[in-house]
């Protein structure tokens, strides 16, 4: 029997939430969520590391099929859809972010749709949009309960940690398991918490959103076949703590009873507008405000760019050699920023990562870290400075780029985004399907329609879709405010 505590508490709360208790305000965010984890996970479909997974994964079989986004009549066991549905979402770092800081939906989503498909009784839309929310708000009270969680990360990679356990909580309620079974399924989950900083800037963090997905799918799968776990997982000294050194649990209280509010109501979520990591943006649009006050820039003339950033060792990259590290780099995005003027998906390339001009410009390039900078979504700057050989100099600063929570896109830019996105493996009747189901979701009577428009590719796609004049680029239509 569950003693009384934190643990209980959590496997009750998520037993327990209705969707009669879902908020207007929580409906219109998670739904943007949805809308942009999936078009950057279609999107993800098309990259390399997404293609090695997928070949893995396709060598698993089962009775239970679960669809592959983005391809067309491509199915796997349901744990490796989630696997490799989250592995694309993350593929290229262009997935929303939290604060405190995680990436919150690939994780949540590539698990729910998989386990959707595979259940034959086809869960409705509302039944859909409460487990994500329920897997949305577990993330969202774990995080708080620690102070380290809201600065940028150290050790691990937030989404390996509780990304896997929002995962859980969102499967074991689709699956409407008992509050017993949802507190042994975040126990389980938990056994498979936890990804070392070291590999981010390389192909095996996508890993980390995809793992999130297939062990919190699992472990739910594993409470519902009756294995149990450590009831106090979450107050144990042992438990969930070992991730925060100051983790300080509460109980879960239902939100939307008692004046509590959805962690997500309170707290809103950032949309990025180019696949790099969330620093990037920073960077980029305060190199973009410093380029424009020099009228026709030579970067021939240009004697050195001083980047002003907050301490984060694994987003400092002099000299990337991999799309991964150009990602993770302030150095590359503030010089593709400055040359380019602006920085979009195509800016990963190889050829555009290896051209003369910018590695001449990277050699140019000094990071100083100022006292005042903290290591803080919430509270982090940039401030870009170029020097002229001929004299003079121009600076510019970012304190909150647009598509943060402060300031977030507005609904036509993030529609914008995903067509674009979705429009890279989509037809138009697939990326229009996708935008239309997830915008009536609570009314839609299964969640089937979507799950095969996902699907629904074509050879002519981008025409289809008219999305080859969108811009994904800083600086671009998409990004203006």
């Amino acid at each position: 029997m569950l003693r009384k505590g934190v643990t209980e508490s959590f496997g009750a709360a998520i037993q327990a939430l209705g969707a009669g208790q879902l908020t207007d305000g929580v409906v219109r965010r998670s739904k943007r969520m949805m809308l942009d984890t999936l078009g950057v996970g279609v999107l993800g479909s098309g990259t390399d590391v997404f293609d090695k997974v997928l070949k893995y994964s396709r060598s698993f079989q089962s009775e239970e099929k679960s669809s592959v986004w983005g391809k067309r009549a491509v199915t796997v066991p349901p744990h490796f859809a989630a696997f490799v549905n989250g592995v694309a979402v993350h593929s290229m770092d262009f997935d929303d972010t939290w604060y405190p800081a995680t990436h919150p939906s690939g994780a949540v989503l590539a698990a729910l749709l998989a386990l959707a498909e595979a259940d034959p009784g086809r869960p409705s839309g509302l039944d859909l949009l409460l487990a994500f929310n329920v897997g949305i708000e577990v993330q969202g009270r774990l995080l708080r309960f620690s102070k380290e969680a809201f600065n940028i990360p150290k050790r691990f990679h937030p989404p390996s940690v509780v990304g896997v356990m929002g995962s859980a909580a969102a499967c074991a309620k689709l699956l409407g398991l008992s509050s017993g079974q949802c507190a042994n399924a975040l126990a389980i989950a938990a056994c498979s918490a936890g990804a070392p900083l070291a590999n981010a800037a390389t192909q095996t963090k996508p890993l980390h959103m995809g793992y999130a997905a297939q062990k919190g799918l699992e472990a739910a799968r594993l409470a519902q076949a009756g294995v149990e776990g450590n009831p106090s997982i979450l107050d144990a000294e042992h438990g969930f703590r070992v991730y925060y050194e100051d983790y300080e649990p509460s109980p879960m209280t239902l939100p939307g009873v008692g004046g509590t509010s959805w962690v997500l109501e309170e707290q809103d979520v950032a949309f990025k507008r180019v696949p790099a990591h969330l620093g990037m943006h920073w960077v980029a649009d305060a190199a973009l405000a410093a380029r424009a006050k020099i009228p026709n820039l030579d970067a021939a003339q240009i004697k050195r760019v001083i980047l002003r950033v907050p301490p984060s060792k694994y987003i400092d990259v002099p000299f990337p050699a991999t799309e991964h590290q150009a990602r993770h780099s302030f150095q590359f995005n503030a010089c593709a920023a400055i040359l380019d003027g602006g920085v979009s998906t195509d800016s990963f390339a190889r050829a555009q990562r290896e051209r003369s001009e910018l590695q001449d410009l990277l050699a140019k390039v000094e990071v100083q870290v100022p006292g005042d900078n903290q290591a803080s979504f919430d509270k982090m700057y940039s401030e870009v400075v170029i020097e002229r050989r001929q004299g003079g100099s121009v600076r510019a600063r970012c304190d909150t780029f647009y598509g943060h929570w402060r300031k977030p896109l507005r609904q036509e830019d993030l529609v914008e985004k995903f067509l674009a996105n979705a429009c890279s493996a989509l037809s138009s009747e697939g990326a229009r399907g996708v935008l239309g189901a997830i915008g009536n979701l609570e009314t839609e009577a299964d969640c089937a329609p979507l799950l095969s428009y996902l699907t629904m590719t074509s050879e002519e796609r981008r025409h289809e879709c008219d999305s080859g004049a969108l811009s994904q680029s800083v600086g671009g239509r998409a990004s203006q405010r």
